[in-house]
């Protein structure tokens, strides 16, 4: 069966536990954006004390607790906020919050390793967004984060396929980082932000890949949609023959070899499904660890989003397990596996 993995990677982790005082400055920041403030405030961010007890007292001790060794780790998705006006801000609170999350890596280095917030907006062009993929990449991140929709639920941006985004997909390919597709929160109250948007943008981009010809141009690009890749799974035929309509090869040529779903589902019934209608290599664990649901499922006694739980209960084999696990995150991260490898892992 091949080697048994020793580690259980989570591919789908937010920095959500954020001090008051973080909160404070990303609201004055934006009163500023929208005019609502004429000062625009400073703000040192957080000391690594501080910082070091929060991840302890918060992921890391549901990590160990839930039993998985290594989580990606992100800035909040719901607050990266691209619809708020102004580059610069965009820019500066990208920053401010991938420098957070690389502190926390750098704290603990065997436990999280960083994927950074892209300081995308409604009109801005990707120069930014590619100077800061750049930096973070050469300051230890191993992915970055897309928001396929800045606009929080408008979805004004150019479908993925357009060639408008092409700078960015060579920019990931010579970097050889992968990017998750994750809006962040919805500006439409009648969109709940975790339980509409999030999905219904995972199954949008997803149809967006089937009518385009991304992964034709740019065949070594890698992109992980979340959540168990939204609807798509559960209305696979759906997608099937959408595609064979739309003159376009198999799914399995078309798509698979290049995009990555996580296991980000909360009951066992999905996750069972998700694994009898995706190829296993096409899986990664991710359990959006302190993410969108933070509450005990009453007919089990565990919490809903203790993934790993559900992947344990389908008694894959050896090597099944070793990849969904490990192996495919670190063929799909490869700055990753080079970072375990260097630590002995």
């Amino acid at each position: 069966m091949g080697r048994v993995s020793g580690l259980a990677i989570d591919c789908h982790g937010h920095f959500t536990t954020e001090p008051p005082q973080f909160h404070a400055f990303r609201k004055a920041q934006i009163a500023f954006a929208e005019g609502r403030s004429q000062e625009r405030l400073a703000y040192s961010g957080i000391d690594d004390d501080e910082l070091q007890r929060i991840v302890a007292q918060n992921q890391l001790r549901v990590q160990q607790e839930r039993g998985s060794d290594l989580t990606i780790l992100s800035p909040r998705a719901s607050g990266m906020g691209h619809h708020v006006p102004g580059q610069d801000i965009a820019t500066e609170w990208a920053r401010l919050s991938n420098e957070t999350v690389r502190r926390i890596c750098e704290l603990f280095p065997r436990n999280f390793a960083a994927v950074c917030q892209l300081p995308q907006t409604i009109d801005g062009d990707l120069e930014p967004v590619l100077a800061e993929l750049e930096r973070c990449v050469g300051n230890g991140f191993i992915g970055c984060n897309l928001n396929p929709d800045p606009s929080g639920g408008h979805w004004s941006a150019p479908p993925l396929y357009d060639r408008w985004w092409d700078p960015l997909w060579e920019t990931m390919t010579r970097l050889d980082v992968p990017a998750m597709i994750h809006v962040s929160g919805s500006c439409e109250r009648a969109l709940h932000t975790t339980g509409a948007h999030y999905i219904a943008a995972d199954t949008a981009v997803f149809m967006q890949l089937i009518e385009g010809d991304l992964f034709e141009r740019h065949p070594a690009l890698r992109l992980i949609i979340p959540h168990g890749g939204g609807a798509a799974p559960y209305h696979w035929g759906r997608y099937r023959g959408l595609s064979i309509m739309l003159g376009k090869p198999p799914l399995s040529e078309h798509l698979m070899n290049n995009l990555f779903f996580d296991t980000c589902v909360y009951h066992q019934a999905g996750i069972d499904a998700l694994f009898t209608v995706i190829d296993p290599k096409n899986l990664i664990f991710g359990s959006e660890l302190l993410g969108a649901v933070r509450a005990v499922d009453p007919e089990t006694g565990h919490p809903f989003d203790d993934t790993k739980r559900y992947i344990d209960a389908l008694g894959l084999d050896d090597e099944t397990r070793q990849a969904v696990f490990e192996g495919n995150a670190r063929r799909v991260y490869p700055r990753l596996d080079a970072l375990l490898t260097a630590q002995g892992r």
